[in-house]
């Protein structure tokens, strides 16, 4: 099924002479490009959404012509939810495979597991969904020139979460809770305190748990001893539905507000569908949002897996395609160093997650997306501008 997307990026004039042996990026009229996700592990769910996201679209371009005349072909490595499984799968695809980029991975920590490699490399790696500052900013914040994201970042996220809160459900005090060795969690957390106080909110607590914990009861009962008006959870889903799960059966029935770490279909399993009424998310997309292009990829993403609905993983997942199909067709080229400084000179380029520029910090600008649980099942609340 062609739609929108497809004519953006693919089916520019003509080769660009490039000649490629086995081993090497281009090999006759393919490009090689990664894939470094999560299929299984923890987190198994985000990289799988990824992956069926980036075989649609690679499907698509490549009917459609390809890029510069050359198709794409995709080396998928399992990471198994692993930073050192990640940087391994790294050095395999640099290496051994010879990619022209590498899309991957789904968690921020396995993505900035790569940057070493892909910086000594020059191999330009596009996180579909890794929100962390640390992956495109080094710790003197100096930009990571060959990392890239096609996600916001976690503050951005952190400020929509923490503004729906305090105008759209006019809340007037939350708790924290956080897992306390994420990146993404810290982050996010960090961002929602200050935006939430700033409108005027008060914080009565801020807890963290620990990734695999499977009882928070305890801690759940100290929150609600404060009586917050809201609960801010930032954390992945494995975690988090069992926090929900437990909120209510505490009898904890305030809003209960999340990110995008919350966006699997494995969440409704672990939580219930009843228990996640009332609970609020920042999100890359919705599939119910209205807009033709997002209806067009939703409908072709239904027809390619069985009726299946595209979370925001696969929506990404399928963006980071023709983000970087966009960056090798500009650079005329698949030398790492050319597809850069094309990536980083992206501007207005509209795909199903938003129309995105790229800033000096190859973060993208561009809407987020405010989704609600209503038995089970997510609904389109509103969009939200940068």
């Amino acid at each position: 099924m062609g739609f929108a997307l497809t004519g953006l990026v693919a089916g520019c004039g003509g080769t660009q002479g490039e000649t490629g042996k086995s081993g090497d990026a281009v090999v006759g009229d393919v490009i090689k490009i990664g894939a470094n996700l999560e299929l299984s592990g923890p987190v198994a769910s985000y990289g799988q959404s990824i992956a069926e996201g980036v075989d649609l679209a690679v499907e698509n371009l490549n009917k459609s012509g390809g890029i510069n005349g050359k198709k794409f072909e995709v080396i998928k490595v399992d990471n198994k939810s692993d930073a050192a499984e990640a940087t391994n799968a790294a050095i395999k695809l640099t290496s051994q495979d010879k990619v022209a980029a590498i899309i991957g991975a789904a968690t921020s920590g396995n993505t900035v597991a790569q940057a070493q490699v892909a910086t000594n490399n020059k191999t330009v790696l596009l996180t579909p969904t890794g929100t962390s500052l640390n992956i495109t900013l080094k710790a003197d914040g100096s930009v990571n020139d060959y990392m890239f994201r096609t996600c916001f970042i976690d503050p951005f996220q952190g400020r929509v979460a923490a503004n729906f809160a305090a105008g759209e459900l006019k809340v007037k005090s939350a708790a924290i809770f956080a897992d306390s060795a994420s990146e993404y969690a810290k982050g996010l957390a960090s961002s929602f305190k200050e935006t939430f106080t700033q409108a005027g909110g008060t914080i009565v607590a801020q807890e963290a748990y620990v990734a695999k914990d499977t009882d928070f009861r305890a801690t759940l009962t100290r929150i609600k001893s404060l009586n917050p008006d809201s609960i801010f959870i930032p954390g992945y889903y494995e975690e988090v539905g069992l926090i929900v799960k437990q909120a209510r059966e505490l009898g904890i029935t305030i809003p209960l507000i999340g990110a995008d770490g919350w966006d699997s279909p494995k969440l409704v399993d672990l939580a219930g569908a009843a228990a996640l009424n009332n609970t609020y998310i920042a999100n890359h997309y919705s599939s119910e949002d209205p807009d033709k292009m997002i209806q067009d990829f939703v409908q072709a993403f239904k027809g390619k897996y069985s009726g299946k609905a595209p979370d925001g993983f696969g929506a990404l997942g399928y963006d980071s395609v023709y983000l970087l199909a966009d960056g090798i067709k500009r650079a005329g080229s698949t030398d790492g160093s050319k597809i850069k400084d094309a990536l980083a000179q992206t501007k207005d380029l509209q795909l199903v997650t938003g129309k995105i520029t790229l800033d000096k910090q190859h973060n993208p600008i561009k809407t987020a997306t405010v989704l609600e649980y209503k038995d089970g099942k997510q609904t389109f609340r509103t969009k939200v501008n940068p």
